[in-house]
Formats: C-alpha cells, structure tokens, sequence
C-alpha cells in the first residue's frame, strides 16, 4: 500500500497536503482499493464553506457508496473537474490525479494535528 510521506492522514482515510494555494483533500490508496472500481463521483461547488467532519463528496463503485468527509473547515476554492469525467483516476492515481478539493483552511493549525504517515500505516495495518 502506498502512503506517501509529504501528507498527511485522517481515521477516515482521507489525505490533505499543504500547497500554496491552501490544502488538497482525496482519499488515500487503502480507501479506493477497499471500495473498488470507481464509477461516479458528486463533487462540491466551489465557494461551499464547510466544517470539519461535514460530507464534501460522495463516491460511487461498483461495491458501494462512500461520503468524503472534511478533514478541517473553510472555504471550498476550487474542485478537480477532471474527475466528473474519468472518476476511475480514484484508482489509478489517488495521490496525484484524483484530488478532490482544494480547501481555504479557517484554522491554520489543523494540519499539524492530522495523522502523519506512520500514524496513518498503523491503523491501516
């Protein structure tokens, strides 16, 4: 299972990665191999303020139907398009292609108090 180093994690098996624009949220190899091929994704509009915890976005496979949740609050600045159109990069590429949401973190600290990813490895395990 791949858990790359430069994010970090939630319990719920979400990822968040800091870039200059505010925080990335998707879901994290384990989550797309426990929910199989994907074939639909609903996605946020942006500009949606969100709280911690609140669903973003719900997933469709072939196995089941998953919320995404929000690691942190703030503002939704802007959503991964791309994925309407091939939501199967959830599976292909979740690190990378498959972002879902761009986030305008209200509480800049947050990040700091998610799962790093030997946390995240250890309950994944």
């Amino acid at each position: 299972m791949n858990i790359p180093e430069d994010r970090r994690y939630t319990d719920q098996h979400e990822w968040v990665m800091e870039t200059d624009g505010g925080v990335r949220i998707g879901i994290t190899d384990y989550a797309q191999d426990a929910l199989g091929d994907v074939v639909f994704i609903d996605l946020p509009e942006v500009g949606r303020q969100v709280a911690a915890d609140e669903t973003i976005a719900e997933i469709e496979s072939t196995k089941s139907v998953a919320e995404i949740y929000a690691p942190l609050a703030g503002t939704i600045t802007e959503v991964n398009t791309a994925l309407a159109e091939t939501p199967e990069l959830i599976n292909s590429d979740p690190y990378v292609a498959a972002w879902f949401v761009l986030i305008n973190p209200a509480d800049e600290g947050v990040f700091e108090r998610l799962l790093d990813a030997n946390g995240y490895r250890a309950i994944t395990e």
